[in-house]
């Protein structure tokens, strides 16, 4: 133990520990800007700093480690004034135009700035200004970014596609797309980990909320809506509601009361893509086509564009089905619009997802009879729904909760899970077992694959189904990604089905979820949707007696000849560009 002195408090704290941590643990907070511990510790925004004892020059106490009877202070007026002085020069190179930026009220400049109470600026503003393509999902802003380099961190150490990078030197330095490209010329996965990362507004996604109000206004229209199984356990964190008032009922209600004519639960469409993952997994393993190289599932866009842009040899590995937001959108388009009495270009189907990558998937086509346009017309993130509630002026308090609609109503416990990492696999091998054996297995019999942490990154089980034993294997974040790859590719490890999701924890914490600096969340919300299943009357997605309708009224049976025209797809209808190192 190393004993100090913060603020004239006598501590002790374990060796190793930095200034920042040690006046943490004691209650003593210390502002910071650029800080993500164990990724961004580099003291570049030096608003961290503090005056110790016998220093003429103030350190930073992010990466500055306690000694033996340091004293410090976190507060005095030299410290004041530096912080002071270093914010307002962040801010003379910041577009301060709070009240047009998407992250005014959740904006840890904005926050330090307010609690320096600095309401004017000495010094003359010079804004950097980079054109961007505004189409693409994720949107750059230079006019806000402050180089605390966290985006170029975050993408390099955890999902390791080195997408952003610092150009020029000096007072020009800045962070742009890494190589010279454009961000779409980059084999960028759409993970959205560096716009939850980023500490003010540089960084979003594409803003789809006024397509989404035009379809609404539009009388020729019919918008139908579905929502993720992540969006429920964090769209309230931004409504001030508490985990189990907020509902995915109540979004539904939100939903109607905006004006949208149809709402749904994409855990329907789990439950369907699990018959269809499944059984095609199932024909795979039988044939022996597991043997040499694994089984990817389908399901996240963000490991899709990986994929084709790290490891493109091993596309033809991932599964042919369409994710559930894609399958959800097929259906609607056909099955649903034909029980309702609707041409397919007279519905617009909107995606409520916790994901940037979706905003890309969309852009698949969908070609069924006569009928030429895609799955799913518009995606907007639980970011950009609660926005929506917002400016609708919807009082949480006043939402109740609404079933689904009639037809695509059901969904079960194993499709809910399907938000958290392992909750594919698990759900897949649910149904898989009931496929051989005949019988349900217990429900939470395949619980060994459930990660419950952020060091749970990568998990493997050997799995007994019958005379038959399935090696899988589940991942979470691109760069322990990258690892596992690397390792099947070397022959170090074997798997028969891999499940994979590029952001840590799963989509519950995904890129576009509600932002809390400095905090992750994705394994706390998991465990509202295990929750959710073990409380769900079904725990398997082929007794979802609406997925049984759809098959026995309009599909035919999983993999069937119309179910590969919908709910399946051609990995090599597009590609992506390819990473810089291959």
């Amino acid at each position: 133990m190393v004993n100090l002195t913060i603020n004239n408090t006598p501590i002790s704290v374990p060796e190793g520990t930095t200034i920042m941590d040690a006046a943490a643990q004691n209650g003593i907070l210390i502002p910071k800007l650029c800080y993500l511990k164990d990724i961004n510790e580099i003291g570049a925004c030096r608003v961290c700093v503090v005056e110790v004892e016998g220093h003429d020059r103030l350190i930073t106490s992010c990466n500055n480690v306690v000694q033996e009877g340091m004293v410090i202070y976190t507060n005095s007026p030299k410290v004041r004034a530096d912080r002071r002085r270093t914010i307002q020069l962040i801010l003379s190179q910041h577009d301060c135009k709070c009240a047009t930026c998407v992250r005014s009220g959740n904006c840890s400049l904005q926050k330090v700035a307010n609690d320096l109470n600095i309401y004017s600026l000495p010094y003359g503003e010079r804004i950097e200004r980079q054109p961007w393509d505004t189409e693409f999902p994720l949107i750059r802003d230079s006019a806000k970014c402050i180089k605390c380099m966290r985006c170029v961190q975050v993408c390099d150490k955890i999902q390791t596609l080195h997408i952003w990078d610092m150009e020029g030197t000096g007072s020009r330095s800045t962070v742009n797309v890494s190589g010279g490209r454009t961000i779409k010329e980059a084999d960028c996965a759409l993970c959205g980990q560096c716009i939850t990362h980023c500490p003010v507004g540089a960084l979003r996604e594409c803003d789809d909320t006024e397509p989404f109000w035009n379809a609404i206004a539009d009388p020729k229209k019919v918008v139908v809506a579905q929502v993720a199984p992540a969006v429920r356990t964090a769209w309230g964190e931004a409504l001030g509601m508490k985990p189990e008032e907020a509902t995915v009922g109540k979004i539904m209600d939100a939903l109607k009361k905006m004006g949208v004519d149809y709402v749904f639960d994409t855990t329907f469409s789990a439950d369907l893509t699990i018959m269809e993952e499944g059984n095609e997994f199932l024909e795979r393993f039988t044939k022996g086509e597991t043997k040499v190289r694994p089984m990817f599932t389908s399901c996240c866009p963000g490991w899709v564009r990986f994929v084709k842009s790290q490891f493109p040899h091993l596309v033809p590995q991932l599964s042919s089905a369409k994710s559930p937001q894609q399958m959800f959108g097929a259906v609607m388009k056909t099955y649903f619009a034909q029980s309702i009495g609707v041409a397919p270009e007279n519905m617009v189907t909107v995606s409520v997802m916790p994901c940037v990558a979706k905003k890309g998937e969309r852009n698949m086509d969908l070609y069924y009879e006569e009928y030429a346009g895609h799955d799913v017309d518009i995606v907007i993130t639980t970011r950009e729904l609660t926005r929506m509630i917002r400016s609708s002026y919807i009082e949480p308090s006043t939402l109740v909760d609404r079933p689904c609609d009639p037809l695509m109503k059901e969904g079960s416990g194993a499709g809910v899970i399907f938000g958290a990492t392992g909750g594919v696999m698990e759900a897949a091998l649910r149904t898989a077992y009931f496929l051989v054996m005949g019988k349900n297995p217990e429900p939470d019999a395949f619980k060994v694959v459930r990660a419950t942490s952020q060091e749970d990154g990568v998990r493997a089980a050997e799995i007994t189904i019958g005379d038959a034993v399935v090696r899988a294997a589940i991942v979470s974040g691109l760069g322990n990604t990258r690892r596992l790859l690397e390792k099947i590719e070397r022959g170090e490890e074997h798997y028969d089905f891999v499940e994979v999701m590029a952001c840590p924890g799963g989509c519950v914490g995904g890129g576009g979820q509600p932002i809390h600096d400095g905090e992750e969340l994705a394994f706390e919300r998991g465990k509202n949707l295990y929750f959710l299943d073990r409380n769900n009357e079904l725990r398997f997605s082929h007794e979802n007696p609406d997925i049984q309708k759809l098959y026995s009224d309009f599909m035919g049976k999983p993999l069937s000849h119309k179910a590969h025209m919908l709910l399946h797809t051609d990995h090599n209808a597009w590609e992506m560009p390819r990473s810089p190192r291959l």
